[in-house]
């Protein structure tokens, strides 16, 4: 392998696309890397929550925000916005949508959110 690559998330090895979302998946030769595409009126208990089959979503999510603003309320009830710039850590439990009329974009970095979130297995 060269000492340094690069692939696009125009062209990803992996593409998931739940209702209002577009997952591109980039595989850097073992670690994996995720853009998040969130439209206007995603939110993940109506996009997700029938591919998970959980009440919450349960992935722990750790990223940064390019774009877009994103309401997340943990199972506790407590309440986080994110917006552009931010970088995060989202742990099991939470549901979240976007805010807005703005697209939120996402690059997400845990390996088992990359290789799992929204993912079909039947």
């Amino acid at each position: 392998m060269p000492a340094a690559f690069s692939k696009h998330f125009d062209t990803p090895d992996d593409l998931r696309t739940p209702p209002n979302a577009r997952i591109a998946v980039v595989d850097l030769g073992g670690p994996k890397v995720a853009r998040f595409t969130l439209e206007p009126g995603w939110r993940w208990s109506e996009s997700v929550k029938p591919i998970a089959g959980t009440d919450t979503c349960q992935a722990r999510h750790l990223g940064a925000v390019v774009s877009g603003t994103m309401h997340v309320l943990d199972a506790d009830g407590a309440h986080h916005e994110l917006g552009p710039g931010a970088a995060y850590v989202i742990e099991p439990g939470h549901d979240a949508w976007v805010v807005g009329d703005t697209t939120v974009v996402l690059h997400e970095f845990d390996a088992s959110t990359v290789t799992a979130f929204a993912a079909r297995t039947d």
